[in-house]
């Protein structure tokens, strides 16, 4: 016997498919000694496709441990031709290859097997070195296609990995960018990102010849608070008053903004100063109905804020510098006043 210098590096389970108990019996003399050893023989398509798992809905899409298939093309019931249209249809064993074996002469079961997804064919009688010679042709070229298969799916893995990768790079970076606009302790946004809305309203406010009002907000006494109740209690007095502050604020085009320490600016576009005005008691009513003790406030037993209130229609002759100066100076004189006010 020729020994199989295609011989694979591994024992591939081969099915032959064949109702003749003698050429059963080549195959194996055949196969064995070349190393094929893992041999599984069935009489008829029925008990190749009972073996596969067709007729066992529960195994469709398991892994089938079936390398190559010998199919004999005539064969009682159904033929090798319509068992490889059956094989070749299911989507789990679609990538085993078939060898048809026929003792036709005629081209025209060849061309139907071809058709049908064999991949190649032995002709009766077998010759061994025929036999030997293509199906360790076609285990290489399996194991080719599965090798190709696997990495295949490891690169789209890797591309799933580095898309997944690159979104959550994204998250971070958006994540990163909102909390560079955001003050930490209250969520609002900060002196830095307000500046910066601040400029850009400036300029649509002067194409636009709109009036702009900024709010300067101050809570009274505050270091007072601070010492009297202890930080971790004075950040709790900021989020609360942020909270009541922005919840004066009624269009999603008002910006509030921590401005630093216990002061606040809220900038108010195509807004008038009457307009302010309104906004700035409801910014006070709010901050009343909280109640918050304040026991060391010179203006009231509770906490309270000041207001100073600026507002211009912009054009090139002013800047938004004066803009939030002019609410400074508001802010000053209702500090110097009595706190608890609201200047303009």
């Amino acid at each position: 016997m020729l020994r199989n210098k295609y011989k694979l590096s591994m024992n591939n389970p081969i099915l032959v498919v064949d109702d003749s108990k003698h050429v059963q019996r080549q195959i194996e003399i055949f196969l064995i000694p070349e190393g094929f050893s893992r041999l599984f023989f069935v009489n008829s398509a029925q008990e190749a496709f009972h073996l596969l798992g067709l007729d066992d809905e529960n195994s469709k899409n398991r892994k089938c441990e079936i390398d190559l298939i010998l199919m004999d093309i005539n064969m009682p019931g159904t033929n090798g031709v319509e068992a490889c249209l059956k094989i070749n249809a299911t989507r789990h064993l679609k990538n085993i290859p078939i060898i048809v074996i026929t003792a036709e002469d005629t081209d025209e079961g060849l061309k139907q097997a071809f058709g049908a997804g064999a991949i190649d064919y032995i002709k009766k009688p077998l010759n061994p070195v025929e036999l030997i010679a293509r199906v360790s042709s076609v285990l290489k070229l399996k194991k080719e296609m599965d090798e190709r298969e696997n990495r295949e799916k490891e690169l789209l893995t890797l591309a799933q990995v580095l898309e997944k990768t690159n979104q959550e790079l994204q998250q971070a970076n958006e994540k990163l960018h909102q909390l560079s606009r955001t003050d930490s302790l209250t969520g609002l946004a900060n002196r830095r990102f307000f500046d910066e809305m601040l400029h850009n309203e400036w300029k649509q406010s002067v194409r636009l010849a709109k009036p702009l009002s900024l709010l300067m907000i101050d809570i009274d006494f505050f270091k007072n608070y601070n010492d009297t109740y202890g930080h971790q209690k004075g950040d709790e007095c900021l989020k609360r008053v942020s909270m009541a502050i922005l919840s004066a604020l009624k269009r999603e085009c008002d910006i509030i903004a921590r401005y630093g320490g216990e002061e606040f600016v809220a900038l108010l576009s195509d807004t008038d100063e009457s307009g302010a005005v309104m906004v700035a008691k409801a910014m006070q009513s709010n901050i009343e109905a909280m109640n918050i003790p304040h026991k060391d406030s010179n203006a009231s037993g509770r906490i309270t804020v000041s207001i100073g209130i600026s507002n211009e229609v912009p054009s090139a002759a002013s800047s938004p510098e004066k803009l939030i100066s002019k609410a400074d100076k508001a802010l000053y004189l209702a500090k110097y006043e009595g706190r608890n006010l609201i200047k303009w």
